[in-house]
């Protein structure tokens, strides 16, 4: 599985010609001025919840590219209504499957709402499994005792944990996250954008690693495989 990561929450999974964009929160970061947006094509763009850091380019892309958006129910509701053509609204629980890509909604510890002040439904996670290789995107959450069944049921290889703690977990609660499913390799996220979640990355990495896992911090731009 190829990832890229375009800030943020935001990263792209692609394996076999599918390409799934998660949280689309592009133009609006400075720190993603040099990634042109029209150049992203996604299969899929699924967003884990309504606030405006995850989907500020949603509509655009998904236009530009006919991708489909997928969400939880009210979030895709929102988005038909504002013009965009594909869209599954799904809750806590269900699977979407298409081609070789299925994505099942989990639960968050969070907050959503959508950028005009309307109901964004429940935050999720995500769990993405494409070409037979599964990945937990936990979307803004804190850590909670039910990962361990995340993992247990979907096994995914890495996870997605949000890092940059006042808005959701930090460095020591992500860990633990980590440490409950039983993870050994985490890409990191919702660190860095503003200043109130500014990391220092080498102590964050040296905590995690403290604990036999590997945390791995991206470049805006960057691509990898796992």
């Amino acid at each position: 599985m190829k990832i890229t990561f375009y800030g943020h929450s935001c990263f792209e999974a692609s394996a076999g010609g599918s390409k799934v964009l998660f949280d689309p929160f592009i133009r609006p970061n400075p720190a993603a001025a040099h990634i042109d947006i029209t150049l992203l094509n996604p299969s899929i763009i699924a967003i884990s919840h309504g606030h405006g850091d995850h989907l500020a380019d949603a509509a655009e892309i998904a236009n530009q590219s006919g991708a489909t958006l997928v969400a939880n129910y009210e979030v895709a509701t929102w988005f038909g209504n504002q013009g965009v053509k594909n869209t599954v609204g799904m809750n806590t629980g269900g699977k979407f499957s298409s081609g070789n890509v299925s994505l099942s909604l989990t639960q968050a510890l969070h907050s959503s709402s959508l950028p005009d002040g309307s109901y964004g439904g429940n935050p999720n996670g995500i769990v993405l499994t494409i070409e037979g290789q599964t990945a937990y995107f936990a979307g803004d959450t804190d850590v909670f005792s039910d990962m361990k069944l995340i993992a247990d049921f979907y096994k995914p290889s890495f996870a997605f944990l949000p890092i940059g703690d006042l808005f959701t977990m930090g460095i020591d609660r992500a860990a633990w996250a980590a440490e409950i499913m039983g993870l050994k390799k985490v890409i990191g996220m919702h660190f860095d954008t503003f200043p109130p979640i500014t990391i220092d990355h080498a102590a964050a990495k040296a905590h995690f690693a403290s604990k036999g896992i590997e945390l791995i911090l991206m470049k805006i731009g960057e691509s990898i495989e796992m």
